[in-house]
């Protein structure tokens, strides 16, 4: 089966920090993106608007976007909250009549609507709700100690900084150099990228841990390295509950702070100020006392965000969170990301000399 080409909706939101998931999708899959739609950007690159992915065009409408022969159409946004806009109904009905699949990752699950789900049926295609959990989630019980690859969490000083990003590109780097690693995916994102996963900002409270630690357990099955992403902030006021989930869930046995480097405050990108962020020493105190309440952990490396920076103060900052922390810091995807492969290596050969010799 050929891969799907995709149209993606990023309407009014497509920019460097407001369309994670068309961001994400066109930086690892550009070869499968046709265009993407936002009649704010309209006429413009990929290039032109996020510095990558090329001469990916963003067009006007779904009519335009649908002559350039996509098969799949992909809400590339995550508004808060997760709805679908209104708007969008109409030209999701044009898409199923044009002959496209739906992927969304919002909150609000497009195959209960009776009129997409009786247009996908009688035209063949598939609507997926990525955010869409199952049904036979376990509470967690703390089996995801037992993966024999070393467990890596990245987690965050607020929302969007890089946490996905992070591990994808350490997926690739440690794959390269001969460990072989897994990415798990948490988010809708992460699981459009790679395929599989659970988004567990969608399952109910109690199951969150539990759902972090059925992938985990499955991405650890041949895997010497284990990444799983993270989600929100330990200290984020709407979001942190996932993030405990997560931590407590997937038993990691290290973690890889990230962080915007410009960033001074929890969601400055998208509301006024209020919840400065601590410094990044507090952080790892936070979440090295609270992931090691279940299990032992450990941040091994901190992974900054510079996107809004130019190179000198990028580089500038990664020197600045390194010797704040005495941890090796750097931007995996502006600058080589070694340092965080070796922390990683380094991790995983002590993890294996402390393990009981198979008998």
């Amino acid at each position: 089966m050929n891969p799907s080409r995709y149209l993606i909706i990023a309407d009014g939101d497509f920019a460097p920090m407001t369309s994670k998931t068309a961001n994400s999708v066109i930086r690892y899959l550009p070869d499968r993106v046709v265009a993407v739609l936002d009649r704010t950007q309209a006429g413009k690159t990929a290039e032109d608007v996020l510095g990558f992915g090329g001469a990916i065009p963003v067009v006007a409408s779904m009519r335009e976007g649908l002559a350039l022969k996509p098969d799949t159409v992909l809400i590339g946004i995550a508004p808060q909250g997760g709805r679908l806009p209104a708007e969008w109904h109409a030209w999701l009905a044009e898409a199923l009549d044009a002959g496209c699949d739906i992927v969304s990752g919002l909150h609000t699950f497009l195959s209960d609507d009776p009129v997409l789900r009786e247009k996908a049926t009688a035209r063949g295609r598939t609507i997926s709700d990525l955010r869409k959990p199952p049904a036979d989630l376990p509470v967690a019980s703390g089996l995801a100690k037992k993966v024999p690859g070393l467990v890596v969490l990245t987690v965050g000083t607020d929302c969007n900084v890089g946490k996905m990003t992070a591990q994808l590109q350490l997926t690739s780097a440690l794959n390269a150099g001969g460990l072989r690693t897994r990415f798990v995916a948490t988010g809708q994102t992460g699981i459009m990228i790679e395929g599989w996963g659970i988004a567990v900002d969608a399952v109910v409270a109690d199951f969150i841990a539990g759902a972090a630690e059925r992938i985990t357990i499955e991405g650890g099955k041949d895997a010497d390295v284990v990444l799983v992403e993270g989600q929100g902030s330990i200290n984020h006021p709407g979001y942190s509950g996932v993030t405990l989930g997560l931590l407590h869930g997937s038993c990691p046995d290290a973690l890889i702070l990230c962080h915007q480097a410009t960033r001074r405050y929890i969601g400055d990108y998208r509301e006024a100020a209020w919840l400065e962020l601590p410094p990044l020493t507090e952080y790892i105190r936070l979440y090295e006392m609270i992931g090691s309440a279940v299990h032992p952990t450990k941040v091994i490396g901190i992974c900054l965000n510079t996107y809004d920076m130019d190179d000198d103060d990028a580089r500038a900052a990664c020197e600045k969170a390194g010797q704040e922390t005495g941890l090796p810091a750097t931007d995996p995807v502006r600058f080589d990301p070694r340092p965080l492969v070796d922390a990683i290596a380094a991790a995983h050969r002590r993890k294996m000399e402390k393990a009981p010799a198979a008998k």
